[in-house]
């Protein structure tokens, strides 16, 4: 008995669910005429929200905000969405033309029965997806990157090369960005105002690095500055330069960052010191400054950026705040020769500076009629592409103690970090501050002169 019960609950499980695959099948097949039209509908609805939530992620964004993750989540998801939809509705046309007796039975009905199905559950997947859309937000502040900001002045008309640099840094397409021009023209002080952008202006970088290349381009030198940037002890800079660079690259290949290399006279190998190469796929920047083209070519800079003198006007104006209102009204003729000391340093920030700050105390026509002179008589041509002459310019107005000092410091290496008490010290016993007898009051005296060497007053 037991036995005929059990086949007899089987086989009515049996017709239940063949009597529910039918009514199933025939639903899809028969409200086929009604549910594709429902389905262009929620499809119109479904395209105007994530429109609307497109348009409010933009705004925000122009904002230097970053959208959610759940925002970016859904997004993408209706966009997968919207696709299918529209494809099964391309299709539609082809399916109603197979339905006859009414529209309840197809000429070929497993194919049929499968549309109809697939439209059932894009309807049901559309209604879901639309009651996943309340945000009470769309992005947030940013926070801005890891960055050092170094000391500087305002920048000096250069305003729209750090708007074309920043909107390199913007475009996912540049990875890499080369500034050229000519030495004293301002590529170090532009990318000094590009590092410190970093620190106001909101961005999704973990981490901006400044490490300085020069002339006597080194691999260890530039690893021991990226490496102090990124958290290595002291003691990491005993490794070789093979581990340096493997430690460097496990860091920075997790991150997405900022690189910002100044005064490359040559190409630098990224993977020999460890750097990632920027890319569309991790999202970080490599920001270098050269004085020539060709290396711009051999570091595969996406976007190469000249960086121009100053004109004439803006040239005047920086000029006229180093030299002073005080000077150039100490005489009606001065104004006029300023002019033209100004026009012969050929529009160069770094001549304009010195040499504006070297004329400061010169109050007779006389002497600025001299420095016109001498800047005419100057031995190498084109003087607005040479910043030499101007330079030796300034350090001919340096008193002779001073020429002294400046002169002992090329006994140290490009860029290296002089100790100024050691070099104080070193001054004294060479007899070059010969002011005072005691190391103690002679330390004043080469305090003073390094404070004037450093700001360019005489």
């Amino acid at each position: 008995m037991g036995n005929c019960c059990s086949v007899q609950f089987s086989f009515e499980n049996i017709l239940i669910r063949c009597w529910d695959s039918t009514v199933g099948q025939a639903n899809y097949v028969c409200k086929l005429k009604q549910t594709l039209p429902t389905l262009s509908v929620a499809l119109d609805e479904l395209n105007a929200r994530k429109n609307d939530v497109q348009r409010e992620v933009d705004l925000a964004e122009q904002g230097q905000k970053k959208r959610l993750d759940g925002v970016q989540l859904w997004l993408s998801k209706a966009e997968t969405i919207i696709t299918e939809a529209e494809n099964l509705i391309a299709d539609g046309p082809r399916e109603i033309n197979n339905l006859c007796l009414g529209g309840c039975v197809s000429r070929s009905c497993l194919s049929t029965y499968k549309f109809g199905k697939k439209v059932a559950k894009m309807l049901q997947d559309i209604k879901d997806h639309m009651t996943k859309v309340v945000f009470d937000k769309v992005a947030e502040t940013q926070p801005a990157a890891s960055v050092i900001v170094r000391p500087d002045e305002q920048p000096i008309a250069l305003e729209s090369t750090i708007d074309r640099v920043w909107s390199c840094i913007v475009d996912e397409d540049v990875g890499i960005v080369g500034l050229y021009g000519v030495g004293g023209v301002g590529k170090t002080k532009l990318l000094t105002n590009i590092n410190n952008k970093f620190s106001t202006t909101h961005n999704d970088f973990n981490v901006v690095i400044w490490a300085l290349v020069s002339k006597d381009y080194n691999v260890e030198k530039i690893q021991d500055r990226i490496g102090g940037k990124i958290g290595f002890s002291e003691s990491w800079k005993n490794k070789s330069v093979d581990q340096k660079a493997e430690d460097i690259y496990g860091v920075l290949r997790n991150k997405k960052f900022v690189l910002l290399l100044d005064d490359l006279w040559e190409r630098v190998d990224l993977k020999e010191v460890g750097i990632p190469k920027p890319s569309q796929e991790n999202g970080s920047k490599l920001i270098f400054t050269t004085r020539y083209l060709e290396v711009c070519g051999e570091m595969e800079a996406r976007k190469k950026i000249r960086v121009e003198c100053l004109k004439p006007e803006e040239a005047w104006k920086l000029f006229r705040d180093k030299v002073g209102d005080e000077t150039l009204n100490s005489h009606p003729d001065i104004p006029e020769l300023a002019e033209k000391v100004a026009e012969e340093c050929g529009g160069l920030p770094l001549a304009l500076i010195t040499i504006g700050r070297a004329m400061a105390c010169k109050t007779t026509p006389g002497e600025w009629e001299y420095a016109i002179e001498k800047l005419k008589r100057s031995t190498l041509p084109k003087m607005k592409n040479e910043v030499y002459p101007l330079l030796k310019f300034s350090y001919d107005n340096l008193d002779p103690t001073m020429k002294c000092c400046l002169l002992y410091c090329c006994l140290y290496p490009e860029d290296y970090g002089i100790p100024t008490k050691t070099l104080v010290e070193y001054w004294f016993c060479e007899g070059l501050l010969d002011e005072y007898d005691r190391i103690s009051e002679a330390q004043r005296q080469g305090d003073h002169i390094i404070d004037s060497l450093l700001s360019g007053k005489r």
